[in-house]
């Protein structure tokens, strides 16, 4: 699995991979759905997948001695190393914008503010592109199109819930959608929800992903 995962990152990872995770600095936009820089997160997990079936990555990578199932699960891995990366990102420019910006500064309009809750939104974005994703993707490695638009439309139609829910919904408006560290124990709540989906998310997109791609002939 070690090796596997090297050749990933050596041989399948896009550049915009890299470049995406610049966007967590979107939290510093006034007045912007900060919610789709983790649309961006899914938009390179499709570079990546496309640019490994133009190589034909899975043919070459089945033919090494190695387990079926965990060329799956580098792939996946790797891509999880990427989100994880851009939640800790965004962690990172949310505490500085909490710290260095005043509370009338941080109000967002057009959505969420930069906070702990939002960041438990963005694992809940980012559960949801994995578990719809790559089951469908390995399913069928050579039809990479069709399982993005499925669930970039499951991760826009989620992004909308959440803005207006920012609008509409007192408890989030005036409860979720405040400065940290205020309602600070209900919004770790929130956090801690969301990375709870996105573990058992990312759990079933494996097992999933591991059990389709086991079954089909390349």
């Amino acid at each position: 699995m070690k090796a596997l995962l090297k050749k990933e990152f050596r041989l399948c990872l896009h550049p915009t991979a890299l470049i995406f995770l610049a966007f967590a600095g979107f939290v510093f936009i006034p007045s912007y759905p900060y919610e789709v820089m983790f649309f961006f997160s899914g938009l390179s997990v499709f570079f990546i997948c496309l640019t490994a079936r133009e190589n034909g990555d899975a043919s070459f990578s089945c033919a090494l001695p190695v387990k079926k199932g965990d060329v799956a699960r580098a792939r996946i891995f790797m891509c999880v190393i990427l989100q994880v990366a851009l939640l800790a990102l965004a962690a990172c420019t949310t505490s500085v914008k909490q710290l260095c910006f005043s509370s009338q500064a941080q109000v967002n309009q057009a959505g969420l503010m930069a906070n702990t809750a939002f960041l438990g939104g963005g694992a809940f974005i980012l559960g949801l592109f994995d578990l719809i994703f790559f089951p469908l993707y390995w399913g069928a490695p050579e039809k990479v199109g069709v399982p993005f638009l499925l669930a970039s439309i499951a991760e826009f139609m989620l992004i909308a819930v959440f803005l207006i829910c920012r609008h509409t919904v007192p408890f989030v408006r005036d409860v979720l959608n405040t400065p940290d560290p205020n309602a600070m124990s209900i919004k770790l709540a929130v956090f801690g929800t969301g990375i709870l989906f996105y573990v058992l998310a990312v759990w079933g997109a494996v097992r999933l992903s591991v059990k389709r791609f086991c079954r089909i002939d390349l």
